[in-house]
């Protein structure tokens, strides 16, 4: 009986999960974001060292039959094969495969590798997998096409907001509600307070929340930036399915990331209407079900483990 080693390190935090090849779940560990563009490989790989040594001491091993890393940031082809090496040089597993995240999203929502996973979280990011072939897109923002996410929407609502105010944009209600989360009294308070980090910049993602429930509330232009995701969402999805020759099959469709988790009313509403018109065939689930559960089924699909092993995995983390 053989042992993997599965890894799902996003930019917020890294779970990592050892198992046998029959499906028996040894250990796991969480750790923090694994972002190597802002703090570097060699220092990203000593964070995610730590995790996976928890884990391997947890379980009572040293190194595993296979490791199958999901990771943030692992957008284009020389990325993956960047961290490849990395973590093979780690010696952590016979064999190594490494993915970007998006995939362990798709893995943990099908029964099989096949259907389409959109992520929409800090970022915004869409993968399909169908018959050995993948569909995926550079996910590197505004430089390769991308527009969505929860910092993009941030940075959207702000735009507008300060627009709103000083008279060039159009009336809204986000140049209220935006500064009033922060306790401030107006735009002037809030862009000088983001300018000059007397609010740090990481904060800027608690605005997505806000821009969402002044949707809810009505406002015209915080409902159009609303509708303009769900857009882009069902955009990347209808060109997935075509590249994998699905759009005219039952597929099913899976949504992730916090924004869609979130099940955001106007959001989720309009992604379903959009893809009943333009792929009536999909079939739209929210993911439920930890990612690094998609990172071990892949593991064991590359082992070709028998589907009680799936099942035995999958009733561990339900």
């Amino acid at each position: 009986m053989g042992v993997i080693l599965a890894i799902d390190a996003g930019n917020s935090k890294t779970d990592v999960a050892v198992a046998t090849t029959d499906g028996a779940v040894l250990a796991t560990a969480r750790g923090e974001g694994f972002r190597p563009p802002a703090v570097g490989t060699d220092r990203a790989m000593k964070s995610l060292t730590r995790t996976v040594t928890r884990a391997f001491t947890r379980a009572g091993v040293t190194a595993v039959d296979h490791v199958s890393a999901c990771l943030a940031n692992a957008d284009l082809p020389v990325e993956e094969e960047e961290l490849t090496t990395a973590l093979t040089a780690r010696a952590w597993g016979d064999t190594v495969e490494v993915r970007n995240d998006t995939f362990a999203v798709l893995r943990a929502g099908v029964t099989e590798p096949r259907g389409v996973a959109v992520v929409c979280g800090a970022g915004i990011n869409c993968v399909g997998m169908h018959e050995g072939r993948t569909a995926r897109f550079p996910a590197l923002g505004r430089i390769s096409g991308d527009w969505g996410g929860g910092w993009h929407l941030s940075e959207e609502a702000l735009w507008h907001a300060a627009r709103s105010d000083d008279g060039r944009g159009a009336p809204t209600a986000l140049a209220h509600t935006l500064p009033a989360h922060f306790g401030l009294p107006d735009m002037p308070a809030l862009i000088e307070a983001l300018h000059l980090e007397r609010i740090a910049p990481a904060r800027r993602h608690e605005l997505t929340p806000v821009l969402f429930t002044t949707a809810a509330d009505g406002d015209p232009v915080a409902r159009a930036i609303v509708d303009r995701q769900a857009d882009e969402i069902v955009a990347l999805v209808t060109v997935a399915l075509t590249r994998l020759d699905l759009l005219t099959e039952e597929t099913p469709v899976l949504l992730g990331g916090s924004v869609l988790a979130a099940r955001h009313p106007q959001l989720d509403t309009r992604i379903r209407t959009l893809l009943t018109d333009k792929a009536p065939k999909a079939a739209p689930q929210v993911v439920s079900q930890s990612p690094v559960l998609g990172a071990a089924l892949l593991a064991l699909d590359h082992l070709n483990a028998p589907q009680e092993a799936q099942t035995r995995l999958r009733t561990h983390f339900n």
